[in-house]
């Protein structure tokens, strides 16, 4: 038999088993007994020496073993848990030993910046920080379009769920507008004939609310009066109202009749909807971007695709046209094909690439809901979403029939 290692002359028998700093010492030249269960078993349960993890003042690690200079750690150093406070710092209790310290040091409070967000005294540092308490807390807000602190507006205080969570005032104005709008179609009311009305309310709201950011007096009667139509990060930013009326000016001044009426359709009550679904079911789903989830944009394509069958499958029809309508009132007739050099180049008849009915109405309603979805989806410069949404709803139903309209 042969042996990979050189027995020695007097074997040395170790019992128990060396400690691994002998074993080291002896190297690969030396021959140890096998190791008994018991001796096994006591090497298992003895306890390690405890290794000192603190350091001094000037960065060097503290020599003293003295159990009077040391304490159980009762508080979490974790600097997201530090936050918290004494309050939520007892629930948890670590182990391990901290110098003991003689007085108590002042606890730093983080500043407070104008919208109520608390920042760290220290600027970033370029290191990545876990949340802070106040982060995770407001977390809802990012899903949220109204982010700002609650305080600002006085109703918003008093009706925290009511105006400043669902804002249920603002949404029944918007939802209202959508009824107005379709009131105004059946009883032959024109476009041409709506537009200078918006236009002389959008400049006195412009003008007064210019006012009332040159002088808080105005400010604070405006808010007072108006506070529950508002979003607080207004109070400081242009009311939204401005945007509503220039974006249904937009839509009801450079578009066919029917194109613009689906546009302000679309306003009323897509964003309506994506807004409160968003809120209400967002967290469920996964977020899209800041601000938007899926249950929100899901929302504004439902609503949109149910708003097109209303219009151009129930309601066109039925109203029908006027005797003032212009010449191009409607640029949806009920019937979508393929384009003339498309349709000869494939070689088909003018009858084979055109559908009617319900088909059209199904493909155009299908069309129209992710124009509407993409309109609420999309953010352009941060440009306010009452503006955005009927200019490019109207851009994109006007392309597409452009393109495939009869």
């Amino acid at each position: 038999m042969s042996f990979s290692y050189p027995i020695p002359s007097t074997p040395r028998v170790i019992s128990p088993s060396p400690t691994p700093s002998e074993a080291s010492e002896a190297g690969r030249e030396t021959y140890f007994a096998p190791t008994t269960r018991s001796a096994a078993k006591h090497q298992h349960h003895k306890s390690p020496e405890p290794i000192t993890e603190e350091k001094d003042g000037d960065g060097s690690s503290s020599s003293s073993d003295s159990s009077l200079d040391k304490r159980a750690r009762t508080r979490s150093r974790s600097p997201g848990l530090a936050s918290i406070g004494p309050a939520h710092s007892r629930k948890r209790r670590t182990s391990g030993l901290t110098p003991l310290k003689t007085g108590k040091k002042a606890a730093v409070k983080p500043e407070s910046i104008s919208n109520g967000y608390p920042v760290s005294p220290a600027g970033p540092n370029g290191h990545l920080a876990p949340y802070s308490y106040s982060t995770l807390q407001n977390r809802w807000r990012e899903f949220s379009r109204s982010p700002s602190p609650l305080g600002l507006i006085p109703l918003h205080r008093h009706y925290r769920y009511l105006i400043h969570k669902h804002e249920i005032p603002r949404k029944a104005l918007h939802v209202s507008i959508g009824f107005m709008t379709l009131a105004f179609y059946t009883n032959g009311i024109q476009t041409s004939a709506i537009t200078p009305w918006l236009l002389s309310a959008l400049i006195p709201c412009a003008a007064t609310d210019y006012l009332r950011h040159r002088f808080q007096s105005v400010n604070r009667v405006y808010i007072k009066c108006l506070g529950a139509l508002m979003r607080e990060t207004e109070v400081a930013g242009w009311n939204g109202v401005i945007w509503y009326l220039l974006g249904a000016y937009i839509a009801l001044r450079f578009f066919p009749k029917d194109i613009g009426v689906m546009g302000v359709l679309l306003l009323s009550w897509c964003d309506t909807a994506a807004s409160t679904f968003g809120r209400l079911y967002g967290r469920y789903t996964i977020r899209l971007r800041s601000g938007k989830s899926l249950a929100g944009t899901l929302a504004a394509f439902l609503t949109g695709l149910l708003t097109a069958i209303l219009f151009w499958g129930w309601l066109a029809p039925r109203t029908g046209t006027f005797p003032d309508d212009p010449p191009v009132a409607f640029l949806f007739t009920g019937e979508l094909g393929l384009p003339h050099q498309l349709t000869q180049y494939l070689g088909w008849k003018s009858a084979d690439a055109t559908i009617g009915g319900a088909a059209a109405v199904g493909l155009m309603s299908l069309w129209t809901g992710l124009v509407a979805s993409f309109s609420e989806f999309v953010d352009i410069l941060g440009w306010d979403d009452n503006l955005t949404i009927p200019v490019l709803s109207s851009l994109g139903l006007w392309g597409f029939l452009k393109v495939f309209g009869v």
